[in-house]
């Protein structure tokens, strides 16, 4: 399989050259340790979810750590997490003859909790999520941007049928007991269901016969494990009420296209679902374009209990604001621009830039102005216009 190059690959350099220690997390199959690899090829490598080898470490991780050459990768170190107070303390004694250790690790809320407590100031921690338009134009909505999907997207239906299994067998079972694992497959179909809705706990609970505290439960393992990304409202009300639950989208469409049924372009846009998962594609490229930047994900929407609603609020640096709505369409017309236009004039204290994101034109990017402040453009343009903010 071609390697695609990543745009995480300069700020993990540039983070390799000042911190003892690297921590790379993400969902599986993203491409963490292939990146990795490729950024430091120099260095050795160590999988840690062999049984023999957890064994060892948890025997005598000592011996384990003197048998490691740096710079070093250590891939899928949740399995092993009482390793980083070793790490550390090597780490503290060595001063920089200690730099070099590049840790991977997909279960996002356990590693970080030892990140916190053994690697703080040591460690600088980056998260990769599958590949985004910026690195593969063949990174699609139906297919999503998972590189082995990418790479053959003819036996994507297989790969995502397999990737489930996996994930449910192993993932899941690693975080929390769920006895049922077939009341889990449901609910993940349920939660690709509701892609691009404000977030109901009691909505996706009657369907299944289960508690709220336990669909509660299951999205914390959803959102720990990458699969969702679950969007804020935006703090600050502009003078207005607003609601206060997330909404709900996957961090890729090709795995929520396929919990629908949905396995091709053409089937996707007949589909009802058509319009919501274009919304989460264009969440989930704009957090891609901030976290594969080596910065923190900052992305909000905006309802209030009057019914004006806009897709997505960007901070773009200072106090300026990206106002973004999501239109499944190649023809989008002035009053499509309505709320954005009313959100724009309520906001006082920010330059603000409304943006309509639609399908890509066949004859190019439009650019068109809609009303003033406010542009019509491709979802490429958008995440390039993300991406020249400081």
């Amino acid at each position: 399989m071609r390697y695609i190059p990543r745009s995480l690959t300069r700020p993990l350099r540039e983070a390799a050259s000042a911190f003892p220690a690297l921590i790379l997390t993400g969902p599986r199959r993203s491409g963490k340790t292939t990146l990795l690899c490729r950024c430091f090829a120099g260095a050795s490598y160590h999988l840690l979810e062999d049984p023999d080898t957890i064994a060892r470490i948890r025997s005598d991780p000592r011996s384990f750590l003197d048998s490691v050459r740096l710079p070093a990768i250590l891939d899928e170190i949740q399995h092993t997490p009482e390793l980083l107070n070793y790490i550390r303390a090597r780490i503290d004694l060595s001063g920089k003859k200690g730099r070099g250790w590049y840790l991977t690790g997909f279960q996002e809320s356990a590693l970080m909790k030892g990140v916190t407590e053994s690697m703080a100031g040591r460690a600088a921690v980056f998260h990769l999520l599958p590949l985004s338009l910026a690195e593969s134009p063949r990174v699609s909505l139906a297919r999503g941007g998972f590189p082995e999907v990418v790479a053959r997207p003819k036996a994507s239906e297989v790969w995502f049928r397999s990737y489930i299994q996996t994930y449910l067998e192993r993932d899941v079972r690693s975080l929390t007991v769920i006895r049922d694992l077939a009341t889990f497959r449901r609910f993940l179909s349920l939660v690709a269901s509701r892609v691009g809705q404000v977030l109901n706990r009691s909505d996706l609970a009657a369907p299944l016969g289960v508690s709220v505290p336990t669909i509660s439960e299951w999205l914390n393992i959803l959102e720990a494990t990458h699969l969702i990304l679950l969007v804020p409202p935006y703090f600050e009300n502009f003078g207005k009420r607003l609601i206060k639950s997330p909404k709900l989208y996957f961090a890729d469409t090709g795995l929520a296209a396929h919990l629908l049924g949905l396995e091709t372009e053409a089937s996707l846009a007949k589909s009802t679902f058509h319009g919501p998962l274009f919304e989460s594609f264009v969440a989930s490229e704009i957090v891609k374009t901030q976290v594969h930047a080596g910065k923190r994900q900052e992305i909000y929407f905006f309802r209030d209990r009057q019914g004006l609603e806009v897709d997505f609020l960007v901070p773009a640096g200072g106090r300026r604001l990206f106002l973004v709505e999501a239109k499944a369409t190649r023809t989008v017309r002035p009053q499509a621009a309505e709320a954005l236009d009313r959100l724009k004039k309520a906001i006082s204290g920010y330059t603000v830039d409304g943006i309509m994101v639609h399908l890509p034109i066949r004859s190019g990017a439009s650019f068109a102005a809609l009303r003033p402040g406010i542009r019509a453009m491709t979802l490429p343009d958008l995440c390039r216009l993300i991406r020249a903010q400081k």
